[in-house]
């Protein structure tokens, strides 16, 4: 059995890869993944909570939490479309304007 200390330590690992990437990278494409590895990270922990403590509640936020992305990353993909048809470019610092 693993202990729970270790899932922790990886989802603290992992959220801290996926806040670096969200601070230092400006496409927008690695800031949906950063986002994304942020929530995997948070969903782990709270199945490792449930899991630990036999609680479903812990399962349940997973589920919301995935709906979330996955809404996030349908909406997200197709803005970034949208806004690499008009600008060509996915830079975050270029396109920081809404006006065309």
């Amino acid at each position: 059995m693993v202990p729970i200390s270790w899932y922790l330590v990886l989802s603290a690992i992992l959220f801290g890869l996926g806040a670096a990437g969200f601070l230092l990278k400006r496409n927008i494409i690695t800031l949906f993944m950063s986002i994304e590895l942020m929530l995997n990270a948070v969903n782990l922990s709270f199945v490792a909570f449930a899991t630990q403590w036999k609680a479903l509640s812990g399962h349940v936020f997973v589920f919301f939490v995935m709906v979330v992305a996955a809404a996030e990353a349908a909406v997200g993909l197709a803005i970034i479309i949208a806004v690499f048809r008009t600008r060509q470019t996915l830079n975050a610092d270029r396109v920081n304007l809404l006006k065309l």
